[in-house]
C-alpha cells in the first residue's frame, strides 16, 4: 500500500507503509500507556480521575483492541507526517495538548489530571515516532 506524503518544497510524495513499523509503533505506544497508568502513575490517576478500579475486567479485551486500532492511525499519521520527534511534539501541542484542555474547562477535571494525561500523550507520541524513524 502507497500513502501520499507532501514534502518540504509542496510536491507530494509517494512512500510505502511499513506495517512493521506501525504495528511496532503501536504496541510501544500501548506500553508506554500500561506503564504510565500501571506502575509510574496508576494510583495517582485512580484518584485525580476519580475512579476505584482500572476498569470493567470483562470489557478490557474489547478496550484495549479499540485503543491498538486507534494506535495504528495515529502511528500511520506521524507516518504520514515524517515521524520525528520534532513532528511529534508539534502534534502533541498543536493537538493533544489543546484538545485535553476540554477536560479541565468544561468538566471540572483538574489540572494535575491534565498535566498526568497530556504527559502520557506527549511520551506515547514521541516513542512511537522514535520506533517509526527507527524502522525506515
Amino acid at each position: 500500500m502507497l500513502i501520499l506524503r507532501l514534502a518540504k518544497g509542496g510536491e507530494i510524495l509517494m512512500q510505502e507503509i511499513n506495517w512493521v513499523s506501525l504495528i511496532a509503533a503501536a504496541i510501544a505506544s500501548m506500553a508506554v500507556g500500561f506503564i504510565w497508568y500501571g506502575p509510574l502513575f496508576g494510583k495517582a490517576w485512580m484518584k485525580l480521575s476519580g475512579h476505584k478500579e482500572m476498569g470493567d475486567k470483562k470489557e478490557m479485551p474489547k478496550m484495549y483492541a479499540i485503543l491498538f486500532a486507534a494506535s495504528l492511525v495515529t502511528a500511520y499519521v506521524l507516518s504520514v507526517l515524517g515521524a520525528g520527534l520534532q513532528t511529534a511534539f508539534w502534534v502533541w501541542l498543536g493537538f493533544q495538548a489543546t484538545l485535553l484542555l476540554h477536560g479541565v474547562l468544561f468538566e471540572k477535571q483538574s489540572w494535575n489530571l491534565y498535566f498526568l494525561n497530556a504527559g502520557h500523550q506527549l511520551v506515547s507520541l514521541l516513542t512511537m515516532s522514535w520506533v517509526l524513524a527507527y524502522f525506515k
